[in-house]
């Protein structure tokens, strides 16, 4: 690459999105956000959906206004995992699913009855979560419904951008259906299931170039701009951009979910692996993102929106303020207790996990929000640390990136209940992400080291020692 680029990344999150406009040249990255947009899933009659057409009306609004700032060289889609449209021709089969939905049940059942668990982790590495890909499938038996195409949400948002349909690597290994030495589909675990392998098409790598907008798409942005396969799994657009060394050092993308793992060269599928729930998803240039979904930031969020609702709401720096304030919790609650998988009324499940166990609920919105954090950074550190066993990599510090990144009191009693630094930074690691693989399929030279580097020089993280309740420089 031997000028500078300027790229526009639509980042999609589980409860907003944005347009992000990323100017990338060898001598850093400069990110100006063009759109944000709130959204959450609609429930019908027959379940929990995505309001898809607005988020697709959305991203092509921040588009458009991302190209009056600048002229684009690309265009890249990212967003969460394991959620999917089905096509029948050209025509969405019904709106998406949203993975909260509570179907993802009968598929467990249907699937654990063909293929035993431990099989099925051997085949596909996946940690066991009711809402994997191929769990829903099974709930929703494509066949019946007449479906020809499968295309991940990041894929069908492309498809109707650009016309071309074709299943994104990263993205695809949530499914359950990758094989996750060959990066391949699992045509064999697809017949055993009953799932068609006709559904689903060629598999693409990030940076790969899918096509150019067009028709509506190209009218509403002006002209037709190259759509480039981003590491559409945020959580690999996310761990493309930690400013790590992967020999010694474990990653935490902290948002909604907390993603917590490490970057290997190859899958590990272990017993010990599998009995500690952990997952193996593909990453950028053929890696493996070990990692396991913690509940993360959404138990916090919950919590502040369940205190709106009830007309006490709080603002959230003023109560991270009086939280740190508060004594450290004697008890800890289990953040990945299912019950708090659901939205709803979080405070009272907290409590009520609590009390069931003889355990003092706290008495005020600050030691509430204490617990949580503390119970968040312990479930954190232990499984960096315990990814660091499993893989056999010495964890020696802790990157955490995105939004989780900015909670001080998080970062700090990660470090303290993990024993080793904490690197808080960069906010943005999945519009970095999104944004570099997009500056590769351009010409931008080097390997993940190099882009790593990129980062380091353009970012500049917050460093929390063990010990300490602010960052040390």
């Amino acid at each position: 690459m031997s000028a500078p680029v300027t790229v526009a990344a639509v980042d999609l999150g589980a409860t907003s999105g944005r347009v992000m406009l990323g100017r990338v040249s060898a001598d850093g990255i400069a990110l100006e956000q063009v759109a944000r947009f709130a959204h959450e899933p609609v429930r019908l009659p027959d379940g929990l959906h995505w309001d898809l057409l607005h988020l697709y009306a959305s991203a092509l609004d921040g588009l458009r206004a991302a190209a009056a700032s600048a002229p684009l060289d690309g265009i890249g889609i990212d967003s969460w995992a394991v959620d999917y449209g089905l096509l029948r021709g050209d025509a969405l089969v019904g709106l998406p699913y949203a993975y909260r939905d509570e179907r993802g049940a009968r598929g467990v059942e249907a699937v654990h009855a063909v293929v035993p668990f431990a099989e099925l982790y051997g085949r596909n590495g996946l940690q066991f979560l009711p809402f994997n890909t191929l769990y829903q499938l099974a709930a929703e038996t494509p066949s019946g419904l007449g479906a020809e195409r499968f295309l991940m949400l990041p894929d069908l948002l492309a498809f109707w951008l650009t016309g071309e349909r074709v299943n994104e690597v990263t993205n695809a290994s949530s499914t359950g259906l990758l094989d996750p030495r060959t990066g391949t589909w699992d045509t064999d675990l697809m017949g055993r299931l009953g799932i068609p392998a006709s559904l689903f098409g060629p598999l693409v790598q990030p940076g790969d170039r899918i096509g150019a907008l067009t028709g509506h798409a190209a009218e509403m942005v002006g002209a037709a701009v190259p759509v480039f396969a981003a590491p559409s799994h945020d959580t690999a657009a996310a761990v493309l951009a930690v400013p790590m060394d992967p020999t010694r050092a474990a990653y935490i993308s902290c948002g909604t979910w907390g993603l917590v793992g490490v970057e290997t060269p190859a899958p590990i599928l272990t017993d010990a692996a599998r009995e500690a729930n952990f997952t193996n998803e593909g990453g950028v240039d053929g890696t493996t993102r070990f990692l396991r979904n913690v509940m993360g930031l959404w138990i916090l969020t919950e919590t502040l929106r369940g205190w709106e609702r009830e007309g006490r709401p709080v603002d959230l720096t003023d109560v991270l303020a009086a939280a740190t304030a508060e004594p450290e919790p004697a008890h800890l609650f289990d953040v990945d207790d299912a019950r708090f998988l659901p939205p709803g009324d979080m405070p009272a499940r907290i409590a009520s996990w609590l009390t069931e166990r003889g355990l003092p609920v706290p008495a005020s919105q600050p030691a509430l929000v204490r617990l949580i954090l503390e119970s968040l950074a312990d479930a954190f550190a232990r499984t960096a640390l315990l990814a660091g066993e499993l893989s056999g990599i010495p964890i020696a510090q802790i990157h955490i990136v995105g939004g989780g990144s900015l909670n001080e009191l998080l970062c700090a009693r990660t470090a303290a209940r993990a024993g080793v630094p904490v690197l808080a930074g960069p906010v943005e690691a999945t519009a970095l992400g999104n944004v570099l693989a997009q500056a590769r399929g351009l010409g931008l030279p080097g390997g993940l080291a190099d882009l790593r580097d990129l980062v380091a020089r353009s970012t500049s993280p917050r460093r929390h020692e063990p010990g300490h309740l602010v960052p040390t420089s």
